[in-house]
């Protein structure tokens, strides 16, 4: 039993970390949630410890008649005074603490850069928006943001409602149809983090993910300003054989004729860590995978399958998208 206790006590410290976990914060808006959780965590375990002394004393404690003034003074201020008290103060608390885990981007806070991210079945598209108010830097299923900057998210959905989460940044908030939501986040730490969508949208929700990379903010510019130009790689063999095939009326690849918006921007697709929204690693195997059989392997996709083609011309597909770095 004591192996048991011991297993389960570490299973559970160590799924306070990771990529994913809202307790192992790198930004100042999940900072302040996880403090507000274990202080309510302590205050909760306090409250229990105190009910679970005064069970065990009763039980022991030697049967006899308590004074009826004692009596009415224990349940009045252990049974409504000191509870009361402490539930005012830690709501007292919350509610001041509420309004800085929604702050709004102040004027040049943000540094004038916005990131649009719109969620699709079944999966994100992303829009930097410079601050020179110059064209949007296209992107999806990742999304990068500089260290110690506040970032203002616009976010929004083409369907159904999605939620947008990064746990190790900040909450949660639902993109709505026909709604612009805006989120503020300042990523304090370098790393990447999973960011899932936290609203059930349909057949592949659990399929739905996306990869937050927080960077240091002179690596961030230089990563934004190659994104601003075409992939060397878009003018290598391939191209021809994806526009003809028409993959271009669905994705767009900057630098070439395919400037489809269906479905998610393949512009620099090998720079990112997964392809079909965290489903798959990208490499040419799995690339290949999802043009042949997107459906077996993300249930409910627009994407229709191209198993019909030549083996040469998945692999030749698969090759050129690699290259897009």
């Amino acid at each position: 039993m004591r192996w048991l206790a011991l297993w389960l006590c570490l299973g559970t410290c160590s799924s306070c970390s990771g990529a994913q976990s809202a307790l192992d914060p790198a930004g100042e808006e999940a900072r302040q949630i996880a403090y507000l959780f274990w202080l309510m965590a302590i205050a909760g375990g306090f409250i229990w410890l105190t009910v679970i002394g005064l069970l065990v004393h009763a039980t022991r404690h030697e049967r006899t008649p308590i004074d009826e003034r004692i009596a009415s003074r224990l349940i009045f201020w252990g049974g409504a005074a000191i509870p009361s008290l402490l539930l005012f103060l830690l709501l007292g608390y919350a509610l001041w603490l509420m309004p800085g885990l929604r702050p709004f981007a102040r004027a040049g806070e943000a540094n004038g850069l916005r990131i649009e991210v719109t969620g699709e079945q079944f999966w994100w598209r992303v829009a930097y928006h410079p601050a020179d108010g110059g064209v949007p830097i296209l992107s999806a299923n990742e999304i990068r943001l500089p260290v110690g900057e506040r970032v203002e998210f616009l976010l929004k959905s083409t369907d159904v409602i999605h939620s947008f989460w990064i746990p190790a940044l900040g909450g949660k908030m639902d993109m709505i149809p026909g709604r612009v939501n805006r989120l503020s986040l300042l990523a304090t730490k370098p790393g990447t983090y999973r960011g899932p969508c936290a609203e059930y949208c349909g057949t592949s929700h659990a399929l739905m993910t996306f990869t937050a990379v927080a960077m240091q903010p002179a690596a961030f510019r230089e990563w934004l300003a190659v994104r601003a130009n075409p992939s060397p790689g878009a003018s290598l063999p391939g191209r021809d054989i994806f526009l003809r095939n028409g993959c271009g009326a669905c994705h767009r690849v900057a630098g070439t004729q395919a400037e489809g918006g269906v479905g998610p921007d393949l512009s620099h697709m090998s720079s990112r860590g997964t392809i079909g929204a965290g489903v798959l690693p990208t490499d040419d195997e799995a690339v290949r995978s999802f043009i042949a059989h997107p459906h077996l392997i993300k249930p409910g996709s627009k994407m229709p399958d191209f198993n019909m083609l030549p083996q040469q011309d998945i692999a030749e597909i698969a090759s050129w998208l690699k290259g897009l770095e």
